[in-house]
């Protein structure tokens, strides 16, 4: 039977559909003790009312009906969205095999000849009533598996970022910057990614969820500090070469760190289905590559390998520029912040010997917005008056 909880506690509506008065009334005396009937005798009024409320779960339609017979009726349900998934039995006096093929290739669910025999019709509606309540509550529950699922992946990618956010904010506890320095470099990376995405250099390296990945993962770019001594990281002064050498080894350090998770997060994803775990692999190398290459240098005078030109990966391009232009316009514990015209020029100076001069160019097409990230983001001055003193 019939579950009619499913419909709202109602009974189901069934639309009769016959040119025929005498056929209608004969279905409708029929039906009426189980379901809420309605009733059209022309193909117009039937889709008139197959898309009005209450909307018919079932439709019983004649073929052979002046103006529209029911092959048209039946196209045009078909093709409204608000019809299309109504079930569909013809009832006609036609017996010919290729008139059951084509209503069946239209779409119909079924077939009821005249003249009418009463038990057949209602066990041919209650059937495909029952068909349509399993697709309807199928659906229902297809819909809230797909929204949990969308729930639960961004739950998942809150976590990822908090987590990102985190570990990045724990090597800026070492340094002299703040958490907004991770804030401002990564809103410049997203707007350098956007201004070349479509460009022939970088659409390859920034197409999909290539260029997110990017912009997530740059908040680990210095995620290596966390191995310098204070005495070196926190000094007010110039570094000897001695220490330089070793703030130089940080984004080593930081590489070396997000490895060691891959390969341990590799014995931890053995048992998960191939490309289960790729999304966040591919993250960690994105992660990986920033980390290790963002202080190269486009004409090869970078550390820590000497990477030059395309040989440097376009993440940590992008990184390289971000990180100089925030540090020259923000205090730090051995400078004081210069002017956003001064840094403008001295990025603009490094067009093709520090910067890619490609990323050169969208920076200076984008500067408004890097200004207005800065502006957005600025340390307050409290803030600044603590990195004075430390």
């Amino acid at each position: 039977m019939i579950d009619n909880a499913k419909f709202g506690n109602t009974h189901p509506t069934v639309l009769v559909v016959d040119d025929s008065p005498e056929n209608l009334t004969i279905l409708g005396e029929l039906l009426q003790p189980f379901y809420k009937v309605r009733v059209a005798n022309r193909g117009e009024r039937a889709l008139r009312a197959a898309g009005s409320a209450p909307r018919p779960d079932l439709i019983l339609l004649d073929v052979m009906m002046p103006e529209m017979d029911g092959y048209a009726v039946i196209e045009r349900l078909r093709a409204a969205p608000e019809t299309r998934d109504i079930p569909v039995i013809f009832i006609t006096a036609m017996a010919e095999t290729e008139d059951e093929t084509r209503g069946l290739a239209l779409g119909a669910v079924d077939y009821i000849t005249k003249p009418i025999r009463p038990a057949i019709v209602l066990a041919r509606v209650r059937a495909h009533l029952e068909l349509k309540q399993a697709r309807d509550r199928l659906a229902d529950q297809n819909d809230w598996l797909e929204h949990e699922v969308a729930c639960r992946m961004r739950e998942n990618l809150l976590i990822q970022d908090l987590g990102v956010r985190a570990l990045a904010c724990l090597a800026e506890t070492r340094d002299t910057d703040t958490g907004l320095h991770i804030l401002r470099t990564q809103a410049y990376v997203e707007i350098l990614a956007n201004a070349l995405r479509g460009h022939e250099r970088f659409k390859d390296a920034l197409a999909g969820a290539k260029l997110d990945m990017i912009v997530k993962a740059a908040p680990l770019h210095d995620i290596g500090k966390v191995g310098i001594p204070d005495t070196i990281l926190l000094k007010p002064g110039k570094l000897t070469p001695e220490e330089y050498q070793i703030m130089q080894a940080h984004p080593v350090i930081g590489a070396a760190a997000v490895a060691k998770a891959m390969q341990q997060a590799s014995a931890d994803a053995a048992d998960l289905a191939p490309g289960q775990a790729a999304g966040a692999f591919s993250f960690l190398q994105v992660a990986q590559e920033i980390s290790i290459a963002h202080h190269e240098k486009w004409n090869g005078s970078g550390y820590p390998r000497g990477l030059a030109g395309d040989a440097i990966p376009v993440s940590a391009r992008l990184m390289a520029l971000a990180d100089v232009y925030d540090a020259l316009i923000c205090r730090r514990v051995y400078k004081t912040p210069i002017l956003p015209d001064e840094a403008f020029a001295i990025i603009c100076d490094g067009r093709a010997t520090h910067f890619d001069p490609d990323v050169v160019d969208a920076f200076v097409a984008h500067r408004g917005e890097f200004e207005a990230v800065a502006t957005r983001f600025a340390d307050s001055h409290r803030e600044q008056a603590v990195e004075a003193r430390s």
